[in-house]
């Protein structure tokens, strides 16, 4: 039966110049160096409606009066939003159904997922918010279903708001088609880069959820759920053989599952599927990933992993639920150096417990195990965490943004031994003794020697970074 879809438009809204607030990005904020993430949340919908067009405004550079006309050229527009963005993305909505007051507007993303009456209530401009999983729901309301019909929705009917029945969560992750051909149709993969993945790169998903419990994660406990339900490997390398073809620029792919390596066998044969096709790609994993694994993803094309160490205090990981000990973190990072697997590691100041001295343990800790690169975030208590919930109930939060009016994130967590000044300025201090010490910098411009093309990235990168520091650090001045 032949079905005559809405003409659908996927958007994700301009923001600040830099900001990062899209359908792809864990943390939505202005980052050390400029860097965006690939809509993917908005690209799986998408490739379920014909006819539809993606639009990345942030990374393509367009202003709000560059998307406001495309608004008489469809019926329906679904927006997707995040918690710091939220206002930005509602003044959008209104200007677009200001243009056309019978486009139908929704919005997906964890933020309206875990608030969907208060976020109708911001505006009467939105028509619809989409709970956690929202592919299928949003598939059904572009081929024009009642909105009462659709499952895992939330709308708006005379000034009321009414709920409808929850979605099943989707189990058989095959049904999903790829998002690479929306990539190719709508996208422009060098308009994307992350400072540690080779450019152009392009990132997706093999599944979804993550089976750890850490509490201030945000996608699995809002969106993902903390099950790992999987494509299966069969389904994945057909897309990569297809992307390989698409994008014979890319030089690296990156599989952003909360935790790749949450199912050791799958990921090996995953692994040697990739090898098959001779592809770079690059992965998020937990820092105990066995030795033996950790070889055959090398062996067949692993470049990198993204590692969440979050700190260097044990009480703090337990705090946070992370389910992994400092030693066993320590003989990861051993291992992958010996396989000559590169590290990007991460770390959150301003968690549960978090004092001076475990930030200094934390900086010991960064520069002993000694990752490739690093980045330093600042503890974020999204709606829908764990960690919200606990910062609201013992009185942490001592501001309600994420993020400033830049985009640049924020320190919303203080506590009585330990203000929220304190710990913004100690990203900084991390971020200082970390790279500045003559081993890594020697470390980072002999791989610059190595590579002219990483050289030239290197230093445009490095006057971001520099930059940003200085912003930081006067920032953290006028706060005190």
């Amino acid at each position: 039966m032949t079905v005559d879809y809405l003409r659908t438009l996927f958007l994700h809204p301009p923001s600040p110049d830099g900001f990062d607030g899209g359908a792809g990005s864990r943390y939505q904020a202005k980052r050390e160096i400029r860097s965006f993430w690939y809509p993917t949340w908005l690209a799986q919908p998408a490739a379920l409606v014909p006819g539809s067009r993606l639009i990345d405004a942030p990374p393509d550079g367009l202003a709000l009066d560059d998307v406001r006309p495309l608004a008489r050229q469809y019926d329906l527009c679904v927006l997707h939003t995040s918690t710091p963005s939220f206002p930005g993305d509602v003044a959008v909505a209104e200007a677009l159904k200001a243009e056309n007051p019978r486009l139908l507007i929704g919005m997906v993303g964890a933020a309206v997922a875990v608030a969907r009456e208060a976020s109708l209530r911001a505006s009467p401009a939105l028509d619809f918010v989409a709970g956690s999983e929202f592919d299928f729901t949003i598939q059904e309301v572009a081929q024009g279903r009642p909105l009462e019909d659709v499952s895992g929705l939330s709308y708006r009917v005379n000034g009321r708001v009414e709920h409808t029945p929850e979605r099943p969560i989707l189990e058989d992750m095959d049904r999903l088609p790829f998002v690479t051909p929306i990539y190719k149709r709508d996208l422009t993969p060098e308009h994307y880069a992350i400072g540690y993945l080779r450019y152009p790169y392009v990132s997706l998903y093999t599944g979804r959820g993550c089976r750890s419990k850490c509490t201030f994660c945000l996608w699995p406990q809002t969106v993902g759920g903390q099950r790992y339900r999987t494509r299966s490997v069969g389904h994945v390398a057909e897309e990569m053989a297809l992307a390989q073809r698409l994008f014979p620029q890319v030089k690296e792919f990156f599989f952003d599952d909360d935790t790749f390596t949450d199912d050791l066998s799958r990921a090996e044969a995953i692994a040697r599927e990739l090898g098959k096709l001779g592809i770079t790609w690059s992965v998020n994993a937990k820092a105990n990933v066995p030795s033996a694994t950790l070889k055959v993803l090398k062996d067949n094309g692993l470049r990198l992993l993204l590692v969440g160490y979050e700190s260097g205090n044990p009480q703090i990981l337990n705090n946070i639920k992370k389910g992994v000990r400092l030693d066993v973190a320590r003989r990861f990072t051993r291992d992958c150096k010996a396989l000559g697997i590169a590290i990007h590691g991460t770390f959150v100041l301003g968690l549960p417990g978090e004092t001076r001295e475990t930030i200094q343990e934390t900086i010991r800790f960064a520069c002993e195990i000694d990752p490739t690169t690093i980045q330093v975030s600042l503890a974020a208590p999204y709606p829908g965490t764990a960690l919200y919930a606990e910062a609201h109930r013992n009185g942490w939060i001592e501001a309600e943004a994420l993020v400033d009016e830049a985009g640049v994130q924020t320190s919303a967590i203080g506590y009585p031994h330990l203000s929220r000044t304190e710990i913004f300025q100690s990203v900084d201090l991390v971020y200082r003794r970390f790279y500045f010490r003559p081993r890594k910098m020697i470390s980072l411009g002999a791989e610059m020697l190595r590579d002219r093309e990483l050289m030239r990235r290197r230093l445009h990168e490095g006057r971001d970074f520099l930059r940003f520091l200085r912003q930081h650090r006067a920032e953290a001045s006028v706060a005190n």
